[in-house]
C-alpha cells in the first residue's frame, strides 16, 4: 500500500477491492462501513488493517465533526482511491465517505467463562434481523452489560450489524456460540408468561435470553431457563422491538444498581 494518499495504479485498486470482497466472508476481519465504526474501532483499540476513502477532505471534516479525539488517527491510516473504485469496496452505500477493515477480537467459549460477574449476559437466541443485532450490541455496550453471546446462523458481526451497532462490537465481547448456558450464572427468560419484570429481578451475574423477532425464545430454552420475566405493557401492544426490550431489562438491572 502506498504513502497516505498516494495514487494506486491498477493491480493496487484491484487487490484492494478482492481484499474487501474477501473480508465480507472472512470470520477473522470486520468491516466497517462509514465513520462512526471505524470512531469506537479505535477508540477500544481495535486492530485496524485498511482504511480507505474517496475524498480526505470530507473524511477529515468527519471527523473533525463527530471524533475529533480520533482525527489523527483516522488521516493517518487513510487511503484515497477514485469513486468508481469506492463504491467496488462499499456496494450500495456510496454516501459513507470512509470503509475499513479491522482484525474481530478472538472470543472463545472459555473465555466468556472468565467474564467478570458484577453485570449481565445478554443473549440473542436465533436472532433474524442484523440491525437489531447491532442495535442490542450498542445498548449493551451503554448499559454496561458484560458480553452478548448469539445463537443461530446468523453472524452477529456482519456489516449490517457493525453499521447498527456503531462499531461498538469492540467494546464488548460479541459472539456467536453454540452453547447458550454459562455455569455459575443464572439464566433468566424474557418471556411474555413471565412475572412482571422488577427492578429486583436481574441478578448482576444473569444471562439475560432474548427470542427471535418473530418466533420469541425455544421451548428448550425456556425448559433450562432459570427463571422468566415479562415487560409490562398496554393491552392490545402485542411486543417491543428487540433493541427496545434488551434496553427496557438493561436499563432496569442498571437502577437497580444505583439504588442499592
Amino acid at each position: 500500500m502506498p504513502p497516505t494518499g498516494g495514487l494506486l495504479d491498477h493491480s493496487e485498486q484491484q487487490h484492494l477491492i478482492n481484499r474487501f470482497r474477501t473480508a465480507r466472508r472472512d470470520a477473522e476481519l470486520a468491516v466497517l462501513e462509514g465513520f462512526h465504526p471505524l470512531k469506537h474501532a479505535i477508540r477500544f483499540g481495535a486492530e485496524l488493517r485498511e482504511v480507505v476513502t474517496r475524498d480526505m477532505q470530507e473524511l477529515e471534516l468527519l471527523a473533525e465533526q463527530l471524533g475529533p479525539d480520533v482525527r489523527a488517527a483516522v488521516t493517518a491510516r487513510a487511503t484515497v482511491v477514485p469513486s468508481e473504485v469506492f463504491e467496488q469496496l462499499s456496494p450500495g452505500a456510496q454516501e459513507i465517505g470512509v470503509i475499513s477493515l479491522a482484525r474481530r477480537p478472538v472470543i472463545t467459549h472459555e473465555h466468556l467463562l472468565t467474564l467478570p460477574q458484577q453485570a449481565p449476559v445478554v443473549l440473542l437466541e436465533s436472532p433474524t434481523h442484523l440491525g437489531n443485532v447491532g442495535a442490542v450490541v450498542r445498548v449493551s455496550a451503554a448499559a454496561g452489560a458484560t458480553a452478548v453471546i448469539t445463537t443461530g446462523p446468523q453472524d452477529p458481526w456482519h456489516p449490517s450489524a457493525l453499521r447498527g451497532s456503531a462499531g461498538l462490537h469492540f467494546a464488548i465481547p460479541v459472539v456467536r456460540t453454540g452453547e447458550p448456558t454459562l455455569p455459575g450464572r443464572p439464566l433468566i427468560a424474557l418471556d411474555p408468561e413471565g412475572d412482571d419484570l422488577e427492578l429486583a429481578s436481574i441478578p448482576s451475574n444473569a444471562v439475560l435470553a432474548f427470542g427471535s423477532e418473530r418466533t420469541g425464545l425455544s421451548d428448550e430454552l425456556l425448559r433450562r431457563a432459570d427463571a422468566r420475566v415479562r415487560i409490562p405493557m398496554e393491552a392490545a401492544v402485542s411486543s417491543l422491538n428487540l433493541a427496545t426490550a434488551v434496553a427496557v431489562v438493561l436499563y432496569s438491572w442498571r437502577l437497580r444498581q444505583g439504588s442499592a
